[in-house]
Parts: C-alpha cells; sequence; structure tokens
C-alpha cells in the first residue's frame, strides 16, 4: 500500500491533490501543532492579475494547540465567509466553470461550528469526489494514537500499522525525512516533483502556485485529472 500524510490544509494547491491521488490512502495529519502563517487557514487566488490572500478566522490560534484543537471563530464566519465568497464572484464570475465551482465553494463553507480541521477535511472530501479521485482520507487522530513519538517515528509507525510499503510526500519534506530510516523498516519513501502546469486564466499572464480554486474555475475535471498526473517521483 501507498500512504500520504499531510496536515489539512484550507483549498490547498494542486500539488496536494497530485499527492493524494497518487496514493492509496491519505491521512489528514490533523493531531499535530498548528502553523501560524501557514496554509491551514489562508490560501491565495487570482485577483486582477496577481495573488491575493484570504485567511478564514480562527479562535485563539496557536502553535502550542493541535490542529484539530484549533475552532474557528463562530462570531466572524458568516461575516468572512459572505466577504470571501463576493470576492469569489467579483474575481471568477467570468472563468468557464464558475457556476459549478462556486456551487461546490458554498457547500463547502455551510459550517456551524468545529475545528478548522474539520472544515478542511469536509472540504477536502468534496472536492476529491468532484475530481473523481477514489482515494481514501482518514483523520490521523481517531485512529493512530502515537503522540508519545517524534515526527519521523510518527510517520513510520502509521506506515506500519497501515502495512504501508511506500511512503510518498510533496518535495517540500525532502529535508525533514532520511530515506535511510524508512529503508531500515521496509518502507520506500518517495517525493513529488511536480511538472510545470500552466493553463488559461482570462487573457492574464499566468499566475501559479494558486489555490485548487483557480485550477477547478479554469479547467475541467478531465484536464485537471491530466494535471494531477503530471508529477515525477524521486
Amino acid at each position: 500500500m501507498k500512504i500520504g500524510i499531510m496536515q489539512p490544509y484550507l483549498f490547498p494547491y494542486i500539488g496536494y491533490f497530485q499527492l493524494i491521488s497518487e496514493v492509496d490512502k491519505f491521512i489528514i495529519y490533523d493531531d499535530v501543532n498548528f502553523i501560524k502563517q501557514g496554509w491551514i487557514n489562508r490560501n491565495s487566488i487570482l485577483n486582477n492579475e496577481k495573488s491575493i490572500f484570504f485567511v478564514l478566522p480562527l479562535e485563539n490560534q496557536s502553535s502550542f494547540k493541535k490542529i484539530n484543537e484549533t475552532n474557528i471563530n463562530v462570531n466572524f464566519f458568516e461575516i468572512w465567509k459572505k466577504k470571501f465568497l463576493k470576492t469569489i464572484y467579483q474575481n471568477y464570475s467570468k472563468a468557464p466553470f464558475f457556476k459549478t465551482i462556486y456551487l461546490i465553494l458554498e457547500d463547502c463553507l455551510i459550517f456551524d461550528n468545529g475545528s478548522i480541521s474539520n472544515l478542511n477535511f469536509q472540504t477536502l472530501k468534496k472536492i476529491i469526489n468532484y475530481l473523481q479521485i477514489d482515494t481514501k482520507i482518514i483523520e490521523s487522530s481517531l485512529i493512530y494514537k502515537n503522540n508519545h513519538l517524534n515526527a519521523s517515528e510518527r510517520i513510520i509507525d502509521i506506515c506500519n500499522q497501515e502495512k504501508a510499503s511506500n511512503y510518498v510526500n510533496l518535495l517540500g519534506g525532502i529535508n525533514l525525512y532520511d530515506k535511510s530510516n524508512f529503508f531500515l523498516k521496509d518502507i520506500d519513501l518517495n517525493f513529488i516533483k511536480s511538472k510545470e502546469i500552466i493553463y488559461k486564466q482570462f487573457k492574464n499572464n499566468f499566475v501559479s502556485n494558486l489555490s485548487i480554486i483557480d485550477v477547478l474555475m479554469f479547467n475541467d475535471v478531465e484536464k485537471i485529472k491530466f494535471f494531477l498526473k503530471e508529477i515525477e517521483l524521486t
């Protein structure tokens, strides 16, 4: 079995979905510490030929709290959602797949209260369902109970519990893990290197590394499925 493990990101970039598509099982790593200024509650979209951030408001965020213990600020969520969807409308209403994707975004943001990890988990499931990705997704906090281990040991333990022979990560994690440590446990460690992905964004010069929202707005499912395979394993 081939598995991937990542923190729950908010509408992440296409590389995140390339990883999900590449593995048999994808674990949402929700019981690790929250990362400030990371991708857990923010991302970027297109605005007047440039990239702009959107940030979902949280309650008492802290790097000393687990992601699944970090709650959305319910006092500001509805205000934020209205503003966010208005921004999406202003920037993408003329995109070829706007109507379909806008409805998906509205559905993703039907949320009363709870953690940011829960919202991101539900959002990921809706998007991979739209993209016809059949990878199973589970939350680490519900199963593995191995918080006492360090970072690399936890990953190896999850692989062992899943009887996985191959652990796949994004290229950004190449300095975090030593292949020899995994080899000693009979686990192959690979990293995904994304090939260049370019598509038409209105008549603008292409702006890269935006949220999956941008990819969805300008490309049909079959084209995105092609993008998901535009990778090299190292």
